[in-house]
């Protein structure tokens, strides 16, 4: 099992509920992908971002498929286009 971490600081914070949303559906539809969870900061420091996924996959391969599924590819090009920034962390274990 393999965890995919990835938060977001956007160039307009309005747009975080629909990048959450986007994210959200994704659950389902993807092979291999066991969880999905997606949430806004209500945090609001200035060492905060703006919104996060964390996401669980069967293997690093099920990440892999999951980079270059079409619904991923979909809601990557919505976020690429609201985003400022992005940071990631991909990891296995307990």
């Amino acid at each position: 099992m393999i965890s995919h971490v990835v938060m977001w600081k956007l160039k307009n914070i309005s747009e975080g509920d629909e990048v959450v949303r986007r994210l959200k559906n994704l659950e389902g539809k993807i092979p291999g992908l066991i969880s999905i969870e997606a949430g806004a900061d209500t945090n609001r420091s200035d060492a905060a971002w703006d919104v996060v996924l964390i996401s669980t996959h069967e293997s690093k391969d099920a990440l892999d498929s999951y980079q270059v599924h079409p619904d991923h590819m979909e809601v990557k090009k919505f976020i690429g286009s609201v985003a400022a920034e992005r940071a990631v962390v991909d990891f296995s274990g307990s």
